[in-house]
């Protein structure tokens, strides 16, 4: 700044020198400066004059603001001067007031002049990339908006240098996670700039987490009632998706959908919309209707619309679709939206028939919508986007056409006129004074019949009261009245075009519409004449429809067949002429712009002609109708009988396309029963596996309880550990045993007692026996003897006798209670304490009772095991029936085997009945090219045996 001061001063001293010189010695003191803060008061000096000078700086400083930023990458202050200064010389946002003072001055596209000048260097954007790696705000924010001008000026050429750069997008992306919003919103401006017509960086920055983060920023900001910073994530969003297949996948796949449906929750009171939030949610419709395009693959539209209605989103929008006080525009957008969002659906669209509008008496939401398309005082792009909805509902769903028509007939007509049907409402507009409203209705009927012939044929039965006492007519003949009642262009074209649909592949309409006499000279007439422009596309449409009346007559009325139609063309209108006029339709301006796209966009009323669906019929009809024309009697004759014969064929081979058809079916069927068989075996294979799981369970609990058993027999065998586990003390088991050591004394001291009384005896016996052998012989020598001696020794033997017996008997008690003492110890050891007898019989009985417990659990376990012995044999009992019924489905198994194998062969057989009927169609193919007539190929023939035998399918269904 020092140095700028002197500058300064020195040009008020002398003589004021120009800008450019004061520029260019500010180049040269950033060039030649060796002290940093002199390059950097000069940079600061170059920024501040940049914007007044743009031209002179971007001239001459830009080589060394480059050659600052290589060099003085340390000093984040100076960098951030020179990013500054680079992006006010890029940028042509400059102020309207700078603008006017340099408008002379200024060279046209300077901007890209010098982005050329910067980018021709490819260096220089990488390190520019490398500088918004940078934390620092000052070298970060304008790194981001120099980058920003940069792919404003010349944004290809930098998405290639960008792209190939390693890292190049991942450091973009990190902007979104920057904490200050000034850098992550201008992050958002750059990714849109960044992102535009470029699928492969659009890819790269869809799968470094783009979704998710702009979705979180969404959120953040309030949704729909956020800010700029809203619109522009919503705006890079609808970069990434449109046409781009794969992030419009990556999108469905992520889950990202479901995360859309808030964004369309509306409040009930709906007065007061900001501009901003209808600008946001404008944004978020079209978001959905980039996922749901026409345009896009079948099958991701498809995938994306049954997203939607699982999500709850088509019910929000549905929501929105019938919420009053919702701004005009919008209201349009959301028609639009849900109209894509159900076309081609099935899912979708029976959803949308069910959604009724909150009236009272409640009225179908279709009804409302139709309602406001044949009303004149609606707007315009209101009344197109309601057209867009009905065709949209009736793509390709049978179903909703027929609902449409049979509110036309007369059977569910409702007499009272309390409601207002679908119906009603398309024959109300369709004869209206309002030409648009002829048009909207006739083209809304069109698509109710488009290519649907059952139905073409119940409308034939539709009656309409024209006046009172007047017998009432045909819908078709009123259609005609009109016609030639020299009406408006636009409902003219409009009536034309829904007699085309009608008629066309439907020869009972063509007899109707020919059983008229007044139809053929009416179109004839029109064609004939030599109108201005206006009417040139009247006359395109009459010559199509009288070709339709050719080219699908059967011939049953004998006043206008083919030929005689024919020869009237050549005598009034000429062959010539009338191909000429039925080429005016694809010539037309409104036709192409119509054959672009299907939903209905038209700058005004004036120029709604041509819907999309009816250019492809055009498209379809015109070349064979040419054909039928120029065709002569014989060729007809000999296309007939052709026609005729493959007619037969035809009906031989749907015969056997309906056989193979009843057959696959049956064929499906018997693999359900197998698979149910299949299902059924493994259920059994797995009860019975089950159960023998549960046997061997049962087996080892058995012989769990028997080893419990023995265990415990022996645990009341064994005195020791018993009784711990019984809780008698040592102490005590050591007093019993003292107390029967102490009767074992006793024992022994009773048995020498007994043994010193038997010996005393035998002592006793001997002298008795001597004294007897001693007597006798006394009494041999001395005859008289003592008497009384012999008592007392009798006496005394006797007393001792008595006294041996009751001591034997005290021994015998002593032994007895000596064994029941050891036998109660053997079983259950009880403590004897110093009491005596009687702490011994109590505990004696204590015993008892454990005993008797014991016994008690063993008789249970013994019911136990024999309770499981039973249910083991109930268990084999299943066992059993399950094998039988295991026997019997493998039976039934190779029966339904046997059976497949049977049709399989019977199908066989019909295929080659097919191949030889297939040889003879071509062997009559090419008899027929060989006679120059037109012959159909076998795809579009196999399609339409294909579409009659769905739309029989269908109308059985109708019918049951």
């Amino acid at each position: 700044m020092n140095f700028l001061r002197g500058v300064m001063g020195a040009q008020s001293a002398g003589p004021q020198p120009s800008g450019a010189e004061t520029i260019q010695k500010l180049c040269d003191r950033v060039a030649s400066s060796t002290l940093l803060d002199d390059r950097r008061d000069a940079v600061r000096a170059l920024k501040s004059l940049s914007k007044k000078y743009r031209l002179e700086v971007g001239i001459q400083a830009m080589p060394h603001l480059i050659h600052v930023l290589q060099t003085d990458r340390s000093d984040s202050e100076i960098i951030g001067y020179a990013l500054d200064t680079l992006y006010n010389i890029i940028s042509n946002d400059l102020e309207e007031e700078e603008q006017e003072e340099n408008s002379q001055k200024q060279v046209e596209d300077l901007g890209s002049q010098f982005t050329e000048i910067f980018i021709k260097q490819h260096e220089n954007v990488t390190l520019l990339l490398t500088y918004l790696e940078e934390f620092d705000f000052q070298v970060r924010w304008p790194g981001v908006k120099l980058l920003t001008a940069l792919l404003k000026q010349q944004g290809p050429q930098v998405q290639q240098i960008i792209l190939v750069s390693p890292m190049g997008v991942s450091r973009l992306m990190d902007l979104l996670a920057d904490s200050r919003e000034v850098i992550r919103n201008d992050g958002v401006l750059l990714l849109q700039q960044l992102t535009r017509s470029n699928a492969a960086i659009q890819k790269i920055v869809a799968f470094e987490n783009a979704f998710e983060r702009l979705l979180d920023i969404i959120t953040e900001e309030g949704n729909s009632d956020g800010g700029i910073v809203v619109e522009d994530c919503l705006l890079l969003l609808q970069n990434l998706l449109k046409n781009n297949n794969s992030n419009q996948n990556f999108f469905k796949e992520g889950s990202y959908i479901q995360r859309m449906k808030p964004w369309f929750e509306v409040s009930d009171d709906n007065a007061g919309w900001s501009a901003q939030k209808v600008t946001n949610l404008h944004l978020m419709l079209q978001l959905v209707r980039v996922l749901v395009s026409p345009t896009n693959p079948p099958g991701a539209t498809s995938s994306c619309q049954k997203a939607m209605f699982h999500c709850g989103l088509l019910q929000q929008l549905c929501t929105i679709l019938m919420a009053t006080g919702v701004p005009a525009d919008i209201l349009t957008e959301t028609i639009n939206t849900v109209s894509e969002v159900i076309r081609g659906c099935q899912i979708n669209q029976d959803y949308f028939a069910s959604v009724n509008a909150p009236s009272n008496p409640p009225r179908p939401a279709i009804v409302v919508l139709l309602m406001s398309m044949v009303n004149e005082r609606q707007p315009f792009v209101l009344r197109c986007a309601v057209l867009y909805c009905f065709q949209c509902f009736l793509y390709k769903n049978q179903k909703g056409q027929g609902e449409i028509v049979s509110t036309l007939l007369p059977s569910t007509i409702d007499a009272t006129g309390n409601s207002v049907s679908a119906g009603q409402l398309l024959c109300g507009g369709l004869f209206s004074t309002d030409s648009l409203s002829n048009w909207c209705a006739a083209v809304a009927l069109a698509h109710a019949l488009q290519e649907n012939a059952t139905l073409k044929e119940q409308l034939l039965r539709v009656q309409l009261a024209t006046s009172i006492g007047n017998p009432p007519v045909s819908l078709l003949q009123q259609c005609t009245n009109i016609l030639s009642q020299g009406s408006k262009v636009q409902t003219r074209v409009g009536l034309l075009m829904l007699l085309c649909t009608w008629l066309s592949n439907c020869p009972i309409a063509v007899t109707h519409f020919l059983h008229n006499s007044a139809n053929i000279p009416f179109l004839t007439g029109q064609i004939a004449e030599n109108l201005g422009e206006e009417e040139q596309l009247v006359q395109g449409l009459c010559a199509l429809l009288l070709g339709i009346s050719i080219y699908y007559n059967d011939n049953s009325l004998e006043n206008y067949k083919k030929e005689k139609l024919k020869q009237l063309i050549e005598k009034r209108i000429g062959k010539e002429n009338f191909i000429e006029k039925l080429g005016f339709i694809s010539k037309h301006e409104f036709y192409s712009r119509a054959a672009q796209k299907p939903q209905p966009t038209f700058s005004s009323p004036d120029h709604m002609m041509f819907d999309h669906e009816f250019t492809k019929l055009v498209k379809e009809l015109e070349g064979v109708i040419t054909k039928a024309v120029y065709k002569s009697s014989e060729e007809d004759k000999k296309e007939e009988e052709v026609k005729k014969s493959l007619e037969q064929h035809d009906n031989i081979v749907t015969h056997y396309k309906n056989v193979i058809r009843v057959q696959d079916q049956e064929l499906e069927e018997l693999k359900k029963q197998v698979e149910s068989l299949k299902m059924q075996n493994e259920q059994f294979q797995t009860t019975i596996t089950q159960q023998v799981s549960q046997i061997q369970q049962h087996k080892d609990q058995y012989n769990l309880l028997k080893v419990q058993l023995g265990k415990e027999n022996q645990h009341h065998t064994s005195h020791s550990d018993v009784a711990q586990m019984n809780g008698v003390q040592p102490e005590d088991i050591s007093k019993l045993r003292d107390e029967i050591e102490e009767w074992k004394r006793k024992l022994e001291l009773l048995q020498e007692q007994l043994k010193e009384k038997d010996s005393l005896i035998e002592t006793l016996k001997l002298p008795s026996i001597e004294g007897g052998t001693t007597e006798q012989s006394s009494q041999t020598n001395k005859p008289s003897g003592g008497p009384d001696a012999d008592n007392e020794l009798y006496k005394e033997v006797e007393t001792l006798r008595s006294k041996i017996q009751s001591q034997s008997s005290d021994i015998n008690k002593l032994q007895t209670e000596n064994h029941e003492l050891l036998q109660k110890l053997s079983l259950t050891p009880v403590p004897v304490s110093g009491d005596g007898g009687t702490v011994v019989v109590s505990k004696t009985a204590d015993l008892d009772g454990r005993l008797s417990t014991l016994l008690q659990e063993t008789k249970e376990l013994k019911n136990e095991l024999t309770a499981l012995n039973e249910e083991k044999a109930s268990l084999k009992l299943q066992l059993d029936s399950s094998n039988s019924t295991v026997a019997i489905l493998q039976n039934e198994k190779s029966k339904l085997q046997q059976e497949l194998a049977e049709s399989k062969k019977e199908q066989d057989d019909l295929l080659v009945l097919l191949a030889d009927q297939d040889q003879k169609i071509i062997a009559l193919k090419n008899k027929l090219k060989e006679l120059g007539e037109p012959v159909e190929d076998e795809d579009d023939t196999e399609s339409g045996d294909q579409g009659e035998d769905d739309e029989e399918e269908d109308g059985e269904e109708e019918e049951d």
